[in-house]
């Protein structure tokens, strides 16, 4: 078990001097936010190193995966800096007052976007720098000017409180204030971080269970706050006849190395592929697993999980094993399993629950029309995915009943791997998240954590800078 070190005074400690800090990162300039940003993200390079060894070995990803997602890490919180340096007008709208405005004289409005508060942040198993303790949450909730208590994840506490000291080292010498960011662990002190008054928003990556009984806790306070999950997901993939016939061999070779990329572990996984029945899909992705291919998942309770959710599976009447995987100790090999789309319409939820780990389900169809029925099925996922071609009769209907049910639409390519930039979309209808308006990866993640402030007929000398003409 790891070990714990935060005490309920600890967490208080984080608490005042979180709200002490509020009024003073909100008012600290852009550029030292920037500062601030690049700071850690400096600390992160040069303690590389040391934190991947640290990360290695609580989480078992490997040095390879590690260093890459340090990487991501700091340019995430470069990114974010740029943005603080570069769009100086984000969110701000002035309507200067004018006595002839319909139906009646408009006074001079100004609006800009202001800090939401203080952020608790609950890090994610999996990435255990880019959604943990300076990832894409931390780092957004600072630009924005909010401070960020975050609460570590069980499974690399050693790894979360050394980035937590080497992060607060690096904006305390930029010159922010004290309480700007805090490290704090343990289950209880979460469930106590959502329910103080003095929270204001709160960001969760993780499962659906869990995110869901933190999101009745934020929403059951006497003041109720914004909470932005981003939970489960299965990530269908629907591949059309046409595209199983000129290019399966592709396809399948891709879904092989998709669903087993980081051992399953990813959120984007695609989780079920509904293939044409003559396409013989369930063989052609089994011909590119690896021949003794495993992978060590991050910790037991996830292995228990895999195990129990495939022999929950594999027993089912209506379910194929094509590749029976094997679990020993926390190393998995990929299952693969297959089924037809009547039994698949007949039990959606059964059979599409997301299962965290190298498997995924092929769902055969015959007539490319049941694909609209099976896209219905869903109800809110992180991405969907067409493999197809542009003049496939089938793609313009199902790509509309796609589009009000997930968050990013795919073409011929695949849901693993999140490009971190503006035009990410990374959430989507609940349960895949719990804000459908809102992303947590990308620089639209910054909006989570503003709030809108119209000033009216307000003297210049007193405007906010942005708002200043």
């Amino acid at each position: 078990m790891p070990t714990l070190t935060t005490q309920s005074s600890d967490l208080e400690s984080a608490l005042i001097a979180a709200h002490r800090a509020e009024a003073l990162l909100a008012r600290t300039s852009r550029a030292a936010r920037a500062a601030g940003l690049r700071a850690v993200a400096t600390a992160l390079r040069d303690h590389r190193d040391e934190l991947v060894t640290i990360a290695d070995e609580e989480t078992a990803l490997g040095r390879s995966r590690l260093e890459s997602e340090v990487g991501r890490t700091a340019f995430q919180l470069d990114l974010f800096a740029q943005l603080l340096e570069t769009d100086t007008t984000v969110g701000v709208v002035i309507d200067l007052a004018d006595p002839e405005w319909p139906p009646a004289p408009r006074p001079d409005l100004r609006r800009h976007l202001s800090p939401i508060g203080i952020v608790a942040m609950f890090s994610a198993s999996n990435f255990p720098f880019a959604f943990s303790v300076v990832g894409g949450d931390t780092a957004s909730a600072l630009a924005a000017g909010c401070p960020v208590i975050v609460k570590a994840h069980s499974g690399h506490l050693r790894l979360s409180h050394r980035i937590g000291g080497l992060a607060r080292s690096a904006l305390d010498a930029s010159g922010l204030p004290e309480g700007t960011l805090a490290v704090i662990d343990g289950r209880e002190n979460g469930r106590v971080l959502v329910i103080d008054d003095r929270v204001d928003a709160v960001a969760f990556t993780g499962s659906t269970e869990g995110g869901r009984a933190l999101f009745d806790l934020a929403a059951g306070r006497p003041r109720p706050i914004p909470f932005y999950g981003e939970l489960g997901s299965v990530n269908p993939v629907f591949v059309t006849q046409r595209a199983a016939s000129e290019e399966g061999d592709r396809i399948w070779r891709e879904l092989a190395s998709s669903f087993t990329l980081g051992a399953g572990q990813f959120c984007t996984k695609p989780g079920i592929v509904f293939a044409p029945r003559d396409a013989d899909a369930p063989a052609a992705v089994a011909s590119h697993l690896a021949e003794g291919a495993s992978w060590p998942l991050l910790d037991s309770r996830i292995a228990s999980g895999f195990a129990d959710r495939i022999e929950e599976m594999t027993a089912r009447a209506d379910v194929d094993t094509i590749v029976e995987g094997k679990i020993e100790g926390i190393v998995a090999s990929p299952t693969l399993l297959r089924t037809d789309l009547d039994d698949y319409i007949a039990d959606p939820a059964g059979l599409g629950e997301e299962t965290f780990g190298p498997t995924t389900l092929v769902v055969e169809y015959d007539e490319e029309q049941e694909l609209l029925q099976a896209a219905e099925q869903f109800v809110g996922e992180l991405t969907g995915t067409l493999q197809a071609q542009p003049d496939d009769h089938i793609a313009p209907p199902l790509i509309e009943v796609l589009e009000s049910r997930v968050g990013r639409l795919i073409w011929n390519q695949w849901p693993t791997g999140v490009s971190v930039t503006a035009a990410m979309q990374h959430g989507g209808p609940y349960p895949s998240s719990t804000s459908v308006r809102d992303t947590s990866v990308g620089t639209a993640a910054i909006d989570r954590f503003l709030r809108p402030v119209t000033y009216q007929n307000f003297p210049e000398s007193l405007l906010p800078e942005p708002l200043r003409r």
